[in-house]
């Protein structure tokens, strides 16, 4: 649904390192290609997220938000 602020285990601040980090990725899915893993790991690491536990938060959200909205 919606990126979580702080993560579960840690309680960094998350929320904003998600949107950079989409962010990215869509730049380099613009260009027609899929990230490489040591592309999205670099990019985590550019954000501050060194914790497998934030790492975590970001990788494994899937965004329905768009999906939900129509029937509320």
């Amino acid at each position: 649904m919606i990126i979580p602020v702080r993560c579960f285990s840690c309680g960094r601040v998350i929320a904003s390192d998600y949107v950079k980090f989409s962010e990215k990725l869509k730049e380099i899915k613009g260009t027609g290609r899929e990230p490489t893993p040591d592309e999205m790991a670099k990019i985590m690491d550019d954000l501050g997220l060194h914790r497998y536990c934030c790492r975590r938060m970001v990788l494994s959200h899937t965004d329905l938000i768009d999906e939900v909205l129509p029937f509320s």
